[in-house]
């Protein structure tokens, strides 16, 4: 099951580690985090060495929609509310320089980089979209009502940012991750202090970024309770609609949609990893419906982390832990988040003040309402009675029949049929 980014581009591989290793800072996890944190540290001269579990990209890089915007759903008017207009701007401002980077590196990438707008919209809500119109005024940022949305759902209408972007994310990073200090197929087994254990040796490092998606070090952050997972859909599809930008649904089992070249990109039918949802069969059945001459080329799914607030953790990894970062819970903006965070660790790293920082900081109140689902969740899970546990904390595992895997609705782990571990934060498969 290839993305269409996966079917279309060339990744350059690296080799596995040889012997143990000293550098100045150890970067674990070769997704976009990791990669854009790698290379901004590598045009500082910093010493630094980047190790991948398998193939860089393998994971939920490889299957992101690969749009490239500031507008992450509603979410100014939610930051207004509950964090104030400062906390707003900042998040504004944050990610609006995350595109910047992506505009200055993508002039010397043949990446499919393109100027779209984006749109969000709502089914039946206008008042939310209005909300976060008014939200966005006060914060200083211009955005725009459109009364009629050119995708074939019925709307109330759509927020608008003019000049974001897509692009293909491999691509991209074919080109960036030339001549950087990689080591594929090199697993961090466990964490001694400042020294990483893999199946090769060890890595010393001054500071360690944890960039693999989930946190994978439970002692530290309570990141078992403040990120939960979540699953979505995606078919490529021919022959079916041309549109002049993209769109997501404010609602987060929505649909979205975005053009690549001739392909329409129809994302959607997501549900809680481990829950059930309308997956490929919800998006299969609206595709022939609505765009009945059209063909399946593509299709794939994607895994997001969820903060408790809809803002990622950027930052120290716990107030307990100095020297020891970490990047996780894009809520489904990965792009932006990935770029967001390479440039505050970067800066973090080089002992450099970062104006956005405090924002995403990891150690921020997790009295939120979805603390209690996610403990509802996990407490349930644990004492539900099945052969199959998640080896990360002890939760049983569900069955996903669309997608033939072992799936946990604590904390997002995956394993294929026969017990390999797909996605983290487990680190090893079933016995």
């Amino acid at each position: 099951m290839k993305s269409l980014w996966q079917a279309t581009s060339e990744l350059p591989s690296f080799p596995h580690q040889h012997g143990d290793i000293c550098t100045d800072v150890l970067i674990i996890g070769g997704g976009m985090t990791g990669l854009l944190t790698a290379y901004l540290l590598h045009q500082q001269g910093i010493r630094y060495v980047l190790v991948e579990k398998g193939r860089i990209c393998s994971g939920t890089t490889g299957k992101t929609t690969a749009k490239i915007t500031y507008q992450h759903g509603l979410i100014y008017n939610k930051i207004l509310k509950s964090r104030g207009l400062e906390a707003a701007k900042k998040y504004l401002l944050a990610n609006k320089a995350a595109f910047q980077m992506y505009a200055e590196l993508c002039k010397n990438a043949d990446c499919e980089y393109e100027i779209k707008d984006n749109f969000v919209y709502s089914k039946y809500n206008r008042k939310k979209l209005e909300d976060e119109i008014t939200a966005l005024d006060k914060i200083g940022y211009k955005a725009g009502f459109c009364e009629d949305v050119a995708i074939p759902l019925k709307t109330v209408g759509a927020v608008r940012f003019a000049g974001q972007a897509q692009f293909n994310p491999l691509k991209f990073v074919s080109e960036i991750a030339k001549g950087l200090n990689i080591y594929e197929n090199t697993c961090v087994r466990e964490m001694e202090e400042d020294t990483a254990v893999t199946d090769f040796g060890r890595i010393y490092a001054d500071r360690v970024v944890a960039a693999t998606h989930f946190p994978f070090i439970n002692k530290h952050g309570s990141y078992f309770l403040k990120l939960y997972q979540h699953r979505s859909y995606v078919v490529a599809l021919e022959n079916a609609q041309k549109l002049d930008g993209m769109y997501v649904d404010e609602d987060r089992l929505g649909m979205s949609f975005r053009n690549s070249e001739d392909l329409l990109l129809l994302g959607g039918g997501g549900h809680r990893t481990g829950k059930s949802g309308g997956n490929w069969e919800e998006l299969r059945s609206f595709a022939k419906r609505v765009y009945s001459d059209s063909k399946e080329i593509y299709f794939w799914a994607a895994q997001d982390c969820m903060s408790l607030d809809d803002i990622p953790y950027i930052g120290e990894y716990s107030a307990k832990t100095s020297n020891f970062y970490v990047a996780s819970g894009f809520n489904k903006w990965g792009m932006t988040g990935a770029m967001t965070s390479a440039m505050i660790l970067r800066d973090m790293i080089m002992g450099k003040k970062n104006e956005y920082a405090d924002v995403f900081n990891p150690s921020r109140s997790i009295l939120k309402p979805q603390l209690a689902v996610n403990s509802f969740e996990a407490v349930k899970n644990i004492l539900t009675i099945s052969e199959k546990r998640c080896p990360h904390l002890g939760c049983a595992l569900k069955w996903n029949s669309a997608e033939h895997s072992w799936d946990c609705a604590c904390h997002g782990s995956r394993f294929a049929e026969n017990g390999i571990v797909l996605d983290n934060p487990a680190n090893g498969n079933l016995k």
